[in-house]
């Protein structure tokens, strides 16, 4: 147990930091598992904006130090590659 003030000011901060950044990455996880639903089961629009409203979320949290930004970029990077695919088999399925 802490015994000086500075430490149990810092206990406080550390737990109001914790459940704050938990919020913000249960907002990141819930939005790529969107991302990944309309991805599977949605149209190329559906899934277009749903990667556009995760990428901004990544972004936040990247600058925000929540989710490293590296770690940010590359799920970014993974989801465009899955839109860029499902606007390819959209592409090549009228044609077939």
């Amino acid at each position: 147990m802490a015994h000086s003030l500075s430490a149990k000011k810092r206990i406080r901060q550390n737990s109001k930091r914790r459940a704050i950044n938990r919020a913000r990455r249960s907002t990141v996880r819930s939005k790529l598992r969107d991302c990944q639903e309309q991805v599977l089961h949605g149209t190329v629009d559906a899934a277009e904006k749903a990667i556009r409203a995760a990428c901004l979320v990544l972004d936040r949290e990247g600058s925000r130090n929540t989710v490293h930004r590296n770690a940010a970029a590359r799920r970014k990077s993974r989801l465009m590659r899955k839109l860029n695919e499902l606007k390819q088999r959209a592409a090549a399925a009228p044609s077939a």
